[in-house]
């Protein structure tokens, strides 16, 4: 079978993605600063070192490769946004692909397909009336999240003067167990507390992490697949009613409805709140004319399936 090349391996996303990799037979290398102690449970995954502020890779491991998924990057909501944390995330994503970029061009290999994480923080605010949310063909947002995406999808696409397919996926609120957004809106409800941000108005573009995988692997293996695809859920639900379903399925009837007021939120989580307080309708009508199906379209069905995991 046809050998992965991931950065990011070891972050929610990237172990979930490897196991659906596995799950289907690829070989996986993960690209990782220091080798773990122990070996993966999975059997058909090695490690491979590389440095971004070396700028130093494993050449075998690209030599090896058929195709490559870039998820690495430091945490957007991880750290206060302090001018260094920013740069910090800017400076993550764009040497980190210039690693990838130097390596692709400077050693011979085989590599046919570049996938990298982007975000839907390339859009901005809705504006009113927005029927049927952004597409891929709105323009990156100028605040700090939509140009840092800018540069992010700018970073990867000379890979496409070296002969390689590239796909960029802008993540939405990835929704998975093992960490992110969930883990967040959990928090509160596990004191019986369903915490609406703000108004609760505003739109969340999310999707449940084993759909965002499949697309992951349907960039791999369709080939017609080019450029920029939003990796969001059919329908997007207000910040309310996702926080309400969520207090459904972890407490049935025994939770409290609380707002949080912006006010707050600035406090605890500074310039970050702008985020949590935007509302954000994406289109993921690009990536279903691919063929592409979710198994999970309602906020319901995915918190189901994660709360019953």
């Amino acid at each position: 079978m046809q050998t992965i090349l991931i950065t990011g391996g070891t972050g929610m996303i990237g172990k979930k993605l490897t196991q659906h990799l596995a799950g289907k037979a690829y070989n996986i290398i993960i690209l990782t600063r220091k080798m773990p102690v122990s070996k993966n449970s999975i059997k058909n995954v090695e490690y491979a070192l590389w440095d971004v502020d070396k700028q130093t890779i494993d050449t075998a491991a690209i030599q090896k490769a058929d195709h490559i998924i870039h998820l690495a990057g430091a945490g957007v909501v991880d750290k206060k946004w302090t001018e260094k944390y920013k740069k910090e995330i800017v400076d993550s994503r764009i040497n980190s692909s210039a690693l990838l970029i130097a390596a692709l061009k400077n050693n011979s290999n085989h590599v046919k397909s570049v996938t990298s994480a982007s975000a839907i923080g390339w859009y901005g605010e809705d504006p009113a009336p927005l029927p049927g949310g952004f597409t891929e063909k709105d323009k990156a947002d100028p605040g700090f999240l939509g140009e840092t995406c800018r540069q992010w999808e700018e970073s990867i696409e000379p890979a496409t003067a070296l002969g390689k397919r590239v796909v960029k996926v802008r993540t939405g609120i990835v929704l998975g167990n093992d960490g992110g957004a969930l883990a967040e809106f959990k928090r509160p409800v596990k004191f019986g507390i369903a915490a609406i941000l703000g108004s609760g108005k505003q739109i969340v573009s999310w999707i449940h992490i084993d759909d965002l995988c499949r697309i992951f692997m349907q960039s791999i293996e369709n080939e017609n697949m080019n450029g920029s695809y939003n990796g969001v859920a059919p329908l997007p639900v207000s910040n309310k009613i996702l926080t309400l379903e969520l207090a459904k399925k972890m407490k049935g009837r025994f939770y409290v409805p609380l707002h949080v007021p912006p006010l707050m939120l600035k406090i605890i989580l500074g310039t970050r709140s702008i985020e949590v307080l935007k509302s954000t309708t994406v289109s993921c009508e690009k990536i279903k004319s691919t063929g592409f199906t979710f198994l999970y379209t309602s906020i319901e069905a995915a918190l189901k399936q994660l709360c019953n995991e």
